[in-house]
């Protein structure tokens, strides 16, 4: 057995146990939750809500069992650790009762695969007295055991100068990130050959079908979000048609499938991509952009290996992985930024686009491209160029512009246009 990778986020964790009463820790099954938690504290007084008799138990009195756990967990100052607690919604009114009348911090710590507190059935949100964090599937740099990727660190310490701040790109091969992308960020599945792989991932999501999305919310149509799971696959780093997912998936309603899409986006199955507006013109494109939460499971569900993405394949499709993964990788270094930043895509009505977009206060702007090539060119940038440029939608913004590629070196291309290979996403 390999051991267990450490995650970035356990620093969050730990400081939210220091100020929170109650710290919810959500993410897709089987990104590593539990190991987490196991890995961040010693000793606790430990509720799965996976065991039946547990479950049963909890549900015929909730408040009493959690008062019961709740005193043994202070007389041994451990905190109270309730896995799959998604399992339960209607336990939260019982734990703002109990963290009501004690003000002490960590006092519980709950893992779920879904957002209990935003659950319909939930009967409280505990405004106030929690803390939520999420833990996505494994980051290149915690794959790689780096520290968390801080490019845009760099570019908000010095917005129109920030190669200074970046530094020397890890060594890596065109072969290695395609397997880095093609195997995705689930601690266990990652580790297996290619069809043992792509069985687990499909198996992986009929148990997230079967297990977790009536947590969420009904569903009338299994077999509907099951097909809507494969299309949006297919589709990933494209924007968001919900006429053409309509049509693909047999003329089902659009007010069905825009359901389906919100339960996965609750679950991290897909992220949502807003568009990024000036305010200043109607010609922007306002769709968001719909990307897969990991391109392990991406690639398997469109049966892509390694052969998929040669030298002579079509790039296309290793462009759509490509963007997907640099989008997931900025996603999850958001929480680890000294600002706090939020991501967008642009298109306007003449196809100038930028893939991503992240911004953070006083109009500072990181504009990433992605290119499935091992070489860039001053044209890479002429999207942006605009973007910044005189008469642009971020003229009056501080910033940088890069291209992700999956060359290897770190190439200036004049003020504020960047070259930067794709291993630096774990290059800290």
């Amino acid at each position: 057995m390999m051991a267990p990778i450490p995650r970035h986020l356990i620093p969050k964790v730990e400081r939210a146990l220091t100020s929170s009463r109650v710290v919810n820790v959500i993410g897709p099954r089987q990104a590593g939750k539990t190991t987490l938690v196991r890995d961040l504290i010693d000793s606790a007084v430990y509720v799965t809500l996976d065991a039946d008799d547990l479950r049963s138990s909890l549900d015929s009195d909730p408040y009493g069992q959690l008062q019961l756990l709740s005193r043994e967990g202070a007389a041994r100052q451990l905190p109270i650790v309730i896995d799959e607690v998604q399992r339960l919604p209607d336990v939260t009114l019982a734990l703002k009762r109990i963290v009501d009348t004690e003000s002490r911090p960590g006092q519980f710590l709950l893992t779920g695969s879904a957002d209990i507190f935003t659950i319909g059935r939930a009967l409280d949100s505990l405004a106030g007295r929690v803390m939520t964090l999420t833990l996505r599937p494994l980051s290149g740099a915690e794959i790689q055991m780096r520290t968390p990727a801080a490019i845009l660190d760099a570019v908000a310490k010095a917005p129109d100068d920030c190669l200074q701040h970046l530094p020397a790109p890890a060594a890596y091969s065109r072969e290695a990130a395609i397997d880095l992308m093609l195997r995705g960020g689930f601690p266990e599945i990652r580790r297996l050959d290619t069809p043992d792989r792509m069985d687990r991932y499909q198996s992986y999501l009929d148990s997230v079908v079967e297990k977790d999305v009536a947590v969420v919310a009904p569903i009338r149509k299994p077999d509907v979000l099951r097909r809507l799971i494969d299309q949006l696959a297919n589709r990933t780093a494209n924007e968001l048609n919900i006429a053409s997912l309509c049509s693909a998936l047999g003329d089902v309603r659009k007010e069905t499938v825009n359901d389906y899409i919100d339960i996965l986006r609750r679950l991290g199955i897909v992220h949502l991509l807003g568009a990024w507006t000036s305010a200043a013109t109607k010609r922007e494109v306002k769709r968001p952009k719909i990307h897969f939460m990991d391109t392990g499971i991406a690639t398997a569900l469109r049966g892509e290996d390694g052969d998929s993405f040669g030298l002579l394949a079509n790039p296309t499709a290793l462009g759509q992985v490509l963007e997907t993964f640099v989008y997931t990788e900025v996603e999850k270094s958001l929480p680890l930024q000294s600002k706090r930043w939020t991501l967008h895509h642009y298109r306007d009505d003449k196809q100038r686009e930028v893939d991503l977009i992240a911004q953070a206060p006083n109009r500072v702007l990181a504009l990433f491209e992605m290119k499935a090539s091992a070489t860039v060119t001053n044209g890479d940038f002429r999207h942006a160029d605009w973007f910044f440029g005189p008469g642009g939608p971020a003229e009056a913004y501080k910033g940088c512009s890069f291209v992700v590629y999956l060359g290897d070196r770190l190439l200036p291309f004049g003020p504020r246009k960047i070259a930067l290979p794709l291993s630096m996403f774990w290059s800290f």
